[in-house]
C-alpha cells in the first residue's frame, strides 16, 4: 500500500514535469507557424509590389507611345498648314499676273521650296545702290520693258542667279521706272529663294521705304517678315507679320501672315 502511494507520487511528479515541456514544445511550434505565415505574407506583398511596378511601367510606356503619336499628329498638321499657305500663295500670284503686264508670275519663295539654281547664290550681286528718290535721266520705255522682261524670263525659268542680276541691273539703270517697285520685289524674291535672306530683307525694305503705296507693298511686308524669321530675328519677324494683319485685314497676305503665326505657335508647343 505504501509502495502504491509512492508510485502514484512518482507518477504525479513525472506528469507535472512533462507538462511544461509539452507546453514549451507547443509554444515553439506556434511561433514557427507564425513566422512561416509572416514570411508568406511578406512574399505575397513583394510579389504584388512587383506586379504593381510592372503595371506602372506598362502604363508609362503606353503614355509615352500616346504622346509620340500626338507629336507626329501635330507635326503633320503643321506641315499641312505650311503646304496650304504655299498653295494659297501660288494661287495669289497666278491671279495677280495682270499686274506684271500679263506675264505669268513666278512662284514666290513662300509658295515653293527653293529649287536648284544654275550656279552659286547671287552673293556677289549686292542690292542696287541707286536711290529711287533721286531723279534719273529719261529712258526709252522699250529699253525698260526689254530689261525688265529679260529679268522676269529668268525668274520664270527658275534661274534666280540670272534674275537677281537682271533686276539689279534694271534698277541701277531705271530706278524710277513704273515697274521699279515690282523689280525690287522680284529682286528680293530672287535673293530669298537662294537663301540670301539679308539681301532679300534689304530689297523688300527698300520697296516699302520708297514705294509705300505700291501694290507690292503688302507682299513685300509679308516677305520681309519671313526673311527676318529666317535670319533668326523671331520677335521682329512676328511683329512684321502682325503688321501685315493690321494693315491689310481680310486680305490674302493677312491670311498668310496669320497662318505663319499659327505655325510658329504650334512649333512652340
Amino acid at each position: 500500500m505504501v509502495f502504491s502511494r509512492y508510485g502514484f507520487a512518482v507518477l504525479a511528479v513525472a506528469l507535472a514535469t512533462a507538462m511544461p515541456a509539452q507546453a514549451q514544445r507547443q509554444s515553439l511550434g506556434d511561433r514557427v507557424t507564425a513566422l512561416e505565415q509572416k514570411a508568406a505574407a511578406q512574399a505575397q506583398a513583394g510579389s504584388q509590389a512587383s506586379v504593381d511596378q510592372l503595371n506602372r511601367i506598362n502604363q508609362l510606356q503606353a503614355e509615352v507611345q500616346s504622346l509620340r503619336g500626338l507629336v507626329e499628329q501635330l507635326q503633320n498638321e503643321i506641315e499641312q498648314l505650311k503646304q496650304r499657305g504655299r498653295d494659297q500663295y501660288v494661287d495669289i500670284d497666278t491671279r495677280l499676273q495682270r499686274l506684271e503686264g500679263g506675264a505669268p508670275r513666278a512662284p514666290a519663295a513662300a509658295a515653293t521650296p527653293a529649287p536648284a539654281v544654275s550656279g552659286p547664290p547671287p552673293r556677289d550681286t549686292p542690292a542696287p545702290s541707286v536711290d529711287p528718290s533721286m531723279p534719273a535721266p529719261a529712258s526709252n520705255p522699250a529699253d525698260e520693258a526689254g530689261a525688265y522682261g529679260a529679268a522676269f524670263e529668268h525668274l520664270k525659268a527658275g534661274d534666280y542667279v540670272a534674275s537677281a542680276r537682271g533686276f539689279h541691273d534694271f534698277l541701277e539703270a531705271y530706278p524710277n521706272a513704273a515697274l521699279a517697285p515690282n523689280a525690287w520685289y522680284w529682286l528680293g524674291e530672287s535673293y530669298y529663294v537662294t537663301q540670301n535672306y539679308e539681301l532679300a530683307a534689304q530689297s523688300f525694305d527698300t520697296l516699302l521705304t520708297h514705294f509705300p503705296d505700291s501694290n507690292k507693298a503688302g507682299d513685300a511686308l509679308l516677305k520681309l517678315g519671313y526673311a527676318r524669321l529666317e535670319l533668326g530675328n523671331r520677335d521682329e519677324g512676328e511683329r512684321l507679320l502682325q503688321m501685315v494683319i493690321d494693315r491689310y485685314p481680310g486680305s490674302d497676305v493677312a491670311r498668310l501672315a496669320e497662318g505663319r503665326l499659327r505655325s510658329l505657335d504650334f512649333e512652340n508647343r
